[in-house]
């Protein structure tokens, strides 16, 4: 049975690490609301309406669609490894998935900040669908539609739901971390997987 010395010192060292969890909270949250905004805000305006004279970074859709494929990888094999109690390897391959998806977020918005969004359907690419573009493509651009809308809000959703991950895991609170991992993880992957078909679906389309 467990010394009453050793017990007060379990309950300590779990009330630091509580402490440690909980002061990145506001930090979490700040970040969670900011980026989305902040990228919102970025869409609304292009590089050249201030005058800079910026070539159109049309060779990144490809890469930040790379990049995603990627991370879906990183992320099955980080569960893989903690399955099997490697969880260096795990917490190695998490900071990669972290650093991927950041990768991808700064290639997206300079995308975005110097070249025209592109019209899924679009084939002679005038920017708008005509009757004949809208026929060729049919129901498709409902489902290209649905997985584009349920990727941008599952990729809002997944900020602080990776960061607070993380964070228990950087806490050592690591029962509370596989509780939030087994919600975070589907949802990242999907996340990284339908950005990559969201870019095969609408790629035949760039100019």
């Amino acid at each position: 049975m467990p010394s009453k010395k050793t017990l007060n010192y379990c309950s300590l060292n779990n009330m630091e690490k509580s402490t440690d969890e909980k002061k990145y909270n506001g930090l979490i949250i700040a970040v969670s609301i900011v980026i989305p905004v902040v990228v919102a805000l970025l869409f609304s305006f292009k590089l050249k309406d201030f005058g800079f004279d910026v070539k159109p970074f049309t060779f990144l859709p490809p890469i930040y669609a790379t990049i995603n494929g990627i991370t879906a990888v990183l992320l099955v094999v980080a569960v893989k490894a903690i399955q099997n109690g490697n969880r260096a390897l795990h917490e190695r391959l998490m900071k990669l998935a972290i650093a991927c998806s950041l990768a991808f977020l700064v290639m997206y918005v300079a995308y975005h900040l110097t070249s025209v969004s592109t019209k899924f359907g679009d084939a002679n690419h005038d920017g708008i669908l005509d009757a004949t573009e809208l026929s060729t493509i049919g129901s498709l651009r409902l489902l290209y539609f649905f997985i584009l809308i349920s990727h941008i809000t599952l990729s809002v959703a997944i900020i602080p739901l990776v960061l607070f991950t993380y964070v228990r895991a950087l806490s050592e609170r690591f029962d509370r971390h596989k509780k939030l991992a087994k919600i975070t993880f589907p949802i990242w992957l999907y996340v990284a997987i339908t950005g990559v078909i969201v870019y095969v679906m609408i790629s035949p389309y760039y100019a």
